[in-house]
């Protein structure tokens, strides 16, 4: 295992970009978007324990997290410029949960934070994530908290 932290960068000017099922180990990720739509998936992959750090850089776009039951979402050094804001509705956070830090800046921009069940059913959504949700299901990820 290295000592450097590896930091995933994802780009969406214009466009959706979808990263679900086990497609990092990272806990670094920086977001920029541009009137585009990221959906990332932290509730499949196998993260190593610790904080995630999301740096957003997003002018109109929506950044959707899907994220464990208990995840606390902590957005105070967030930016926000215009009407962005942070939608966590829902579930709740839970003490010891895995902590997200938000970070960075968005210009009449939005994240919506999806926990739990209904981060599940957003995945179930997509064909190609099906398999994985029923394999990670059968492992017993989805019985843990964050």
């Amino acid at each position: 295992m290295s000592t450097e932290k590896e930091t995933v960068q994802i780009r969406a000017n214009k466009r959706a970009v979808k990263k679900f099922g086990n497609w990092t180990t990272a806990r670094q990720f920086d977001v920029r978007a541009a009137r585009g739509i990221v959906v990332l998936d932290l509730l499949i992959p196998e993260l190593e324990p610790g904080e995630i750090e999301i740096t957003l850089d997003i002018d109109h776009a929506t950044v959707k997290l899907l994220v464990p039951e208990g995840a606390v979402v902590n957005d105070d050094d967030l930016r926000r410029i215009g009407r962005g804001r942070v939608k966590d509705w829902t579930g709740s956070a839970i003490p010891g949960g895995r902590t997200i830090n938000l970070m960075g800046e968005m210009r009449d921009a939005e994240v919506r934070v999806h926990r739990g069940g209904v981060a599940i059913l957003s995945l179930l959504a997509w064909r190609n994530a099906r398999r994985q949700v029923r394999e990670a299901h059968r492992a017993g990820r989805f019985d843990r908290v964050a």
